[in-house]
């Protein structure tokens, strides 16, 4: 695009010949940032396909920024992202580094040419050959013949790892005729069904639901890793490396070194250990000169005539030499101490090895200064004049005058903005300043010179070419402080996952039994009884008794779930103590939904102020919001919106996480408020919050005639003075404060609403407080701790709530390392985060010796500067602490978990968390959620104390360690300790108790039940309990599905069929995933779904004997009973009736086909229920 701007440039022309030449790099000068990758695009090859461009920059950010301008003029451009050398001895990595570096070498290996952006380190890594991986692709097809053991072997060597269902990148799993693979590089998993050795189908499927989406031909598997290690591979890579260690351990021994040789011998073990038994081992990259003799560089991946261009070639060279010291140095030092094996120095090339090999390739230099590049002498230098455009900082008449004055001079101006609706308008702006603009979706060829167009796009900064007269100006040259936004993604359909309650239960976990109280959950037993075979639930209760339930009635039986995790006490069976609890419980649980009803009944009657609908400045407002917004939080934004347009008054609770945007949302609504001529106040819990969010206030209202203070102790009094007259007078639009605001001595002109942050974290008697103050006012609470959704949907009737659970979309994922605690690599990272500007928090979690271990730190550190924070520190003394760390005066903050709450600082990147074995699950979540809150990458290092895990074997350690990170299912489990610890906010302090008396599931339930009742939605008579059970196979085969936790799941799902559509839409699911369905399944599917029929027709036993089967019914149930003998003559001589206090209907069905049995008594309870009367 835009290509035709070089057309009668002289130099642009000899650029090109020079390139062609090929005498040696090109250096070309003068061109800015945005010229740069205008310049690289037009330089186009001479064909299409396979022809490769490679873009070298100095570091991270500027490879990003090319990508972002590349995109502009032209075709997609791929980051390629540096591995991580310092970092290879960690034990675990995120996989997201790995990831893009596959996607890209797997564009190369197809050939389909493109632009590559690297950073110059990425260019010094040592990597393995391309054919080697090449070769290590696997290749499915229909009717190929694949054996499960051979490719079982195969995927694990490609780095695959073999789970029990497939749900994430890099994972498969094999179970009787299917093989699951999620190849590493794409974006859903595949199905591979076999048929003997035969693949009889591929298909691809969604790793949430397990379900299928679409047949293919052919699937190609690429390696889940660069380095695939053959077995000949290990153990020459063994031997080279023993025969170092052997060198190297001796050298020690000489110098009588012995914690050295120690380390260093644990270290040879565990590499051993691991490629013996495993063969794989974790950090390989470290030791790749051990496993192949012939390394190459990044630049050997592409074809011999590849054009190299490298951007500012001196900045490049001072970070390739810097970054090459920095790692040798580093590899020194862990040498010297016995971390390493000399020949691991070799994994990074130095760099003028990198630059003699980049100048075999055709080169250009781009730089904006004419200088010498030292290091290489340039074949020929051009000149190409282009500057770039002044920044106008928002004044629309400055812009409009240089217009004018570029049209004198014949200008071809070209105006980008970041979308067409933008675009449009800035047409129209213009268009009233008197200047003649058209709007181009794509700029034609044939603009004529002082023609203005405008056209949507992404441009970071203007250019100006004053040789060919043309000039590109940018939406960011004109507003300053945009960032531009991304599309938006689709919504997403679909209905929500089923809960599953059964989050991932093992042997040796505690259960609740709704009518049994609290056991220990012992597995699955297959029980035989008269040749009937049944999968049972075996549950352990005080005492030793054993409780046998059927598979099929899971539904009453629930993982037993509480905030702090402590150990409930076991009920004993058929004691009354269950029962007793229960029914307190139970009370508890009516008092409370009748609160919450009342409460909402009351607010429902009462009419509140109606706002005007949206107006131009509200939307103009909210195009300035710097991000895109997320699909959950537009929502939210409309949900907000539409309660203050009616004439209810708003009461609405937004949950999501830290940094998910809720602040924004609060921002709209108040502006909203604000142009209605009320007021808003803004209740924070903390000083720092209120200070942080005044500073996001005021930079949003700046262009608007508001005024926003905030109310604090670090306001002087006279300035709390001047706060509240303002607000008496109605002069202060917006106050933003903590509990100062509630003092009787605040009156407000006319307060429109109420913003409480983390509501939770006020006291009680705040609360009271805020109760009097939002009779009448419409009421905004936010809240991180996320919100079960079970919960979620009991409320949903009493309280208005917007979730957000979609991350912001510049949120990078977090680079996770787990580590055994080493001094060199925490002093590596907090060094390379402050080389990038950043800071770093340092989590230490014991307050008794946090100041010795900070002092320690600061030795160990001695450029950076250190300080410590904690939760039993005077209240102002940790403000002041916290405010230091914002401004930025403090690199490094020790502190304890406090950190968790609420504040937002987008300066931090790293976070290294001292002994994290020591820490729950839930806390390593949410602390790891303070880092990664801008565009940076952001690195977690969770350090452990080495003998810690030293005494477990290799496999066992390695499960342990990959808990620790977001790979395992713990995350699972600690999103939902903090559901518990949001659902007992949300309720309050005394309701706590009551789940942990009867765990969290079975307190929702009856939440559930109790609101649903006072609303009239479900009747007193529908509580009784329908047990079935007849005399046929009914159950899941272990052959059929081998995994016990999976299998658990399903029987819980499967008891929760009530319609017929549910069945078919299961029977659908299980033949899709495990393959056709054996006859106990499709019995178990039915059956199922007859106790949800019997339940309906109020019956409370089903059960057969021999080949009779009882219909007990509910002493309670309306029975229209003139009709009774019309349904005994439905089946003649076979169903009969007993009355009594439980009436109960026979069915004999000793003259019916057993295979027939199901359907009949599917009928008999179809007619029993057409008799029942119902209100």
């Amino acid at each position: 695009m835009l290509d035709h701007i070089f057309e009668n440039d002289a130099v642009f022309e000899q650029i090109k010949t020079g390139l062609e030449n090929n005498q040696g790099p090109v250096l070309v000068s003068g061109c800015t940032d945005g010229a740069k990758a205008h310049l690289v695009s037009a330089l186009r090859g001479k064909k299409k396909r396979g022809n490769y461009k490679v873009i070298v920059t100095a570091d991270e950010n500027k490879a990003k920024e090319w990508v972002e301008n590349y995109r502009f003029f032209g075709e997609d451009a791929v980051y390629f992202p540096a591995k991580d050398p310092l970092f290879y001895s960690a034990d675990i990595h995120g996989n997201a580094i790995a990831k893009e570096r596959l996607r890209g070498i797997e564009s190369i290996i197809k050939g389909q040419g493109g632009v590559f952006v690297l950073s110059v380190d990425a260019l010094m890594d040592r990597v393995v050959p391309l054919a080697e991986i090449k070769k290590n692709r696997v290749m499915i097809s229909l009717e190929t013949e694949v054996s499960e053991q051979e490719i079982t072997k195969k995927f694990t060597a490609m780095g695959y790892e073999r789970t029990p269902f497939v749900e994430a990148a890099g994972e498969f799993a094999v179970r009787g005729g299917i093989i699951d693979i999620y190849p590493f590089t794409s974006d859903c998993p595949y199905r591979i069904e076999l048929w003997g050795e035969e693949v009889d189908s591929i298909r691809s499927f969604d790793a949430q639901s397990q379900r299928s989406i679409e047949e293919v031909k052919s699937l190609t598997v690429y390696p889940a890793t660069e380095i695939v290690l053959s077995e000949e591979r290990i153990s020459q890579g063994l031997k080279k490396i023993e025969a170092e260690y052997q060198d190297l351990k001796e050298t020690f021994h000489k110098a009588f070194e012995t914690d050295k040789e120690v380390r260093l011998t644990k270290e040879f073990q565990r590499i051993r250990e691991e490629l013996s038994e495993l063969s794989m081992l974790i950090g390989v990259e470290g030791y790749l000169p051990y496993f192949y003799d012939r390394l190459v560089c990044f630049l050997d991946y592409f074809p011999k005539n590849t054009a190299v261009y490298v951007d500012e070639p001196q900045h490049v060279e001072e970070r390739g030499r810097g970054f090459f010291l920095e790692f040798t140095e580093s590899m020194k030092s862990r040498l010297e101490a016995g971390y390493l094996l000399p020949g691991q120095m070799d994994t990074v090339a130095c760099f003028d090895e990198a630059l003699n090999r980049l100048l075999k390739q055709p080169a250009v230099f781009l730089a904006s200064l004419a200088s010498e590049v030292k290091a290489a002498k340039a074949a020929d230098t051009f000149f190409m004049e282009t500057k770039s455009v002044q920044s106008y900082n928002n004044s629309f008449e400055q812009l409009i005058k240089d217009l004018r004055r570029y049209q004198k001079k014949e200008y071809r101006i070209l105006v980008v903005s970041p979308s067409v609706t933008r675009a449009k308008r800035l047409a129209e702006d213009m268009r009233d300043s008197g200047l003649t603009v058209t709007y181009d979706k794509k700029p034609s060829e044939d603009m004529v010179p002082g023609q203005i167009v405008i056209t949507p796009g992404k441009l970071k900064s203007g250019i100006e070419y004053p040789e060919t007269k043309w000039v590109l100006i940018s939406e960011s040259d004109i507003f300053s402080g945009r960032k531009e936004k991304r599309r938006k993604k689709a919504a997403f359909k679909g209905k929500g996952e089923k809960i599953k309650n059964f989050a991932d239960i093992s042997i040796g976990d505690y259960v609740v039994h709704e009518k049994h109280g609290v056991g220990i959950y012992r597995g699955i037993e297959k029980i035989t009884v008269n040749n009937v075979e049944k999968d049972y639930i075996s549950i352990e209760y005080k005492g030793g008794d054993n409780l046998f339930i059927l598979a099929s009635a899971l539904d009453q039986i629930a993982k037993y779930a509480s905030a702090n995790a402590k150990k409930p006490r076991l009920n004993k069976l058929g004691g009354n103590e269950w029962k007793k609890t229960t029914k307190r419980v139970r009370g508890q649980v009516r008092e409370t939904a009748k609160e919450l009803v009342e409460l909402y009944a009351v607010r429902q009657a009462k009419e509140g102020y109606v706002y005007d609908k949206d107006t131009v400045w509200q939307r103009e407002f909210e195009e300035m919001f710097p991000y895109e917004e997320t699909q959950d939080q537009l929502n939210a934004i409309e949900d907000v919106k539409r309660d203050m347009e009616s004439t209810k008054i708003m009461d609405r609770l937004i949950c999501g996480d830290v940094g998910y945007g809720k602040t924004e949302v609060a921002i709209r609504a108040a502006f909203k408020t604000v142009t209605n001529g009320k007021q808003v106040a803004y209740l924070v819990p903390t000083t720092i919050l209120a200070q942080q969010h005044y500073n996001t206030f005021c930079e949003r209202f700046q262009n608007y005639p508001m005024t926003v203070r905030v109310m604090s102790r670090f306001c002087t009094p006279r300035e709390q003075k001047e706060t509240m007259e303002g607000l008496k007078k109605g002069i202060v639009d917006v106050v933003i404060g903590t509990h100062r605001l509630l003092s009787k001595d605040v009156k407000y002109k006319d307060l429109g609403l109420l913003i409480i942050d983390e509501e939770q974290r006020f006291g009680v008697g705040h609360k009271e407080k805020i109760k009097t103050l939002k009779k009448d006012v419409d009421v905004l609470s936010l809240s991180a701790t996320p919100i079960p959704r079970t919960l979620h949907m009991s409320l949903i009737g009493i309280r208005d709530m917007s979730i957000l659970e979609e991350p912001p979309h510049d949120r990078r994922a977090i680079q996770t390392y787990v580590m055994e605690y080493n001094e060199e690599l925490v002093k590596e990272a907090v060094h390379r985060e402050m080389t990038r500007g950043g800071q770093v928090y340092y989590v230490y979690n014991r307050v008794n010796n946090i100041a010795e271990i900070t002092s320690e730190l600061q030795k160990l550190l001695p450029n950076a500067k250190v300080a410590f924070a904690h939760g039993q520190m005077r209240e102002r003394e940790l403000e002041n602490i916290m405010m230091q760390f914002m401004e930025k005066e403090i690199d490094v903050l020790v502190s304890t978990t406090i950190i968790e709450t609420g504040l937002d600082i987008p300066n931090v990147n790293t976070m290294i968390i001292h002994d994290a074995n020591q820490l729950g699950l839930s806390q390593l979540y949410q602390l790891r959620g303070r880092v990664g809150r801008s565009n940076r990458n952001a690195f977690a290092f969770l350090m452990y104390k080495r003998d810690t895990l030293l005494k477990e074997t290799a496999e066992k350690r390695l499960q342990a360690i990959r808990e620790f990170t977001d790979l395992g299912s713990g995350y699972k489990i600690a999103m939902r300790d903090l559901e518990i610890r949001g659902a007992g906010n949300l309720l309050g302090e005394e309701q706590s108790g009551h789940m942990e008396a009867v765990g969290y599931d079975l307190y929702c339930k009856m939440l559930n039940d109790a609101v649903l009742r006072l609303k009239g939605e479900l009747s007193e008579d529908t509580d009784f309990d329908t047990t079935l059970d007849l005399n046929i196979d009914a159950f899941l085969p272990s052959a059929y599905i081998r995994n016990e936790v999976e299998k658990l799941e399903l029987y819980k799902r499967i008891s929760a069929i009530e319609t017929k559509d549910e069945l078919e839409d299961m029977q659908d699911e299980l033949l899709d995933r495990f393959g056709d369905l054996p006859a106990a399944v499709v019995n178990l599917l039915h059956i199922a779904l007859l106790k949800s029929m019997a339940h309906h027709a109020y019956m409370t036993d089903v059960k057969q004997k021999g080949e009779k089967v009882f219909f007990e019914m509910n002493p309670e149930a309306n029975v229209q009973v003139e009709k009774i003998p019309d349904v005994l003559n439905e089946f003649p001589k076979e169903l009969s009736v007993s009355a009594g206090e439980h009436p109960v209907f026979v069915l004999d069905l000793s003259s019916a086909k057993k295979s027939a049995w199901l359907s009949k008594i599917e009928h008999c309870v179809n007619s029993l229920d057409a008799l029942i009367i119902r209100s």
